[in-house]
């Protein structure tokens, strides 16, 4: 051995854990082993720490080298490596072997003894509702198992069906509603009916008015918050405004006696008479932007095949 010799330590105590002296032969510490063994094993009520002690205390003075070695040094030697280590092999596995792979208890010995194979564990999609998220609920499930084995963690996805009136976005809930324009302007009030079915009265303040895509919130009616169940996120109100189709010149007429008027042009004329006089066309700019993205493809496509191939003018460009 080379270097410096390691210091002395307690070379002791894993005679004492077995109750036998240092002087005990091998059938002394299989008999001490045997009994301290069976008294403290887990399935019998024992103490599963004095019964891990006794296993590491008989590996190491079962093997005469490493007995040697915690003879003379102790039992700091054999934990900085010094004959292949000590103590590091389950204690039921030392316990399963002493009894030649079987158990003194008889029917096959421990659970743990025979090292029972841990399960996968089962990914469950759940669908739930968001009354469901939003009031919890209780759900059944049938499972089977195999008893021969450990049985692994039952891991529940929850997937949230489509809600018709209410969308979540974390701890916030979002509702959509329309106005007419005489309540946007002149003041509005509504039911909206929550998840738990309360009945929320909803009404605009005095004089005020409500804008096209404008949003209000109610504070502490959104969803419960994780790990603080009795705090709540906000409940959001989108608001859309409804215009009539069209006025008539009486209903225009009121409506400036009573509103801001009208900016007017700053120009003269003269400027007025050579600007060019447009027509304004009612249009769906989805059903617009879709038919010229279409017209485009095609487009492209075309030239596509009189050139032979989009590649192939790639490869003549470049030549």
């Amino acid at each position: 051995m080379f270097g410096r010799a390691p210091k002395k330590s307690d070379n002791t105590k894993y005679y004492e854990i077995l109750g036998v002296p240092k002087s005990a032969s091998q059938d002394d510490l299989k008999k001490a082993y045997r009994k301290a063994a069976i008294k403290n094993h887990p399935d019998k009520g024992g103490d599963p720490e004095k019964f891990k002690e006794l296993a590491q205390a008989y590996e190491v003075l079962s093997d005469p080298e490493k007995r040697e070695i915690y003879d003379q040094y102790g039992e700091d030697a054999l934990k900085e490596g010094m004959g292949g280590g000590g103590g590091g092999h389950d204690p039921f596995d030392i316990f399963q072997s002493f009894f030649g792979g079987g158990s003194p208890f008889g029917g096959g010995g421990s659970s743990r003894g025979r090292r029972q194979r841990r399960g996968e564990d089962i990914i469950h999609p759940l669908k739930v509702s968001l009354e469901d998220l939003y009031n919890g609920t209780s759900k059944k499930l049938s499972l089977s198992r195999n008893p021969e084995t450990i049985a692994g963690d039952i891991v529940f996805v929850l997937q949230q069906k489509e809600h018709p009136k209410f969308k979540r976005k974390g701890d916030d809930l979002f509702v959509e509603h329309t106005l007419t324009l005489t309540e946007a302007l002149c003041g509005f009030q509504f039911i909206l009916t929550h998840l738990d079915n309360r009945q929320l009265l909803i009404k605009s303040q005095p004089g005020e008015v409500v804008k096209p895509d404008q949003f209000k919130a109610i504070n502490d009616e959104g969803m419960p918050m994780y790990q603080r169940p009795f705090m709540r996120g906000k409940l959001y109100i989108h608001f859309t405004v409804d215009f009539p189709e069209s006025l008539t010149p009486e209903q225009c007429k009121n409506l400036e006696a009573v509103l801001p008027p009208r900016p007017k042009l700053q120009v003269s004329d003269m400027e007025l008479d050579e600007c060019e006089e447009t027509t304004l066309h009612d249009v769906n700019i989805e059903d617009e932007m879709r038919r010229k993205q279409q017209a485009a493809q095609e487009a492209y496509d075309e030239d596509d095949d009189m050139h032979g191939g989009g590649a192939q003018r790639v490869q003549c460009a470049q030549q």
